[in-house]
């Protein structure tokens, strides 16, 4: 098992920034994948960036050039930079372990609002 807690969230004027944090600890595998979803009110979740344990990263799309992803050992971070309203959302920290199974974390709430 693995368990996920998250930090950082909350209520930000739009162009502003914010940092999520998500430690990861208990059955740590050596290859795993620790990234970062979303969930807006009537949409489904989506991948908002990942990193690999060997440091490869990945971004949506809607995020390139604004968030980037980090990670120190079991924990990752966040750093949200020039936030949108439509960056307005439920994030979700995520740990795959190298045989494939998901856990997840509790959700923090991210509100970019004027």
């Amino acid at each position: 098992q693995v368990q996920l807690v998250e930090s950082g969230g909350g209520l930000v004027q739009p162009g502003g920034s914010l940092r999520l944090s998500c430690a990861a600890s208990g059955s740590i595998s050596s290859d795993n994948v620790m990234g970062w979803y979303r969930q807006a009110p009537g949409k489904q979740r989506e991948l908002v960036a990942s990193v690999t344990s060997g440091g490869k990263t990945e971004y949506s799309n809607s995020v390139k050039g604004r968030f980037t992803i980090s990670r120190d050992n079991a924990k990752t971070n966040l750093q949200m930079n020039s936030l949108k309203p439509e960056d307005t959302a439920v994030y979700y920290c995520k740990f795959t372990n190298y045989w494939g199974s998901d856990y997840w974390g509790q959700g923090t709430q991210v509100t970019v609002s004027s």
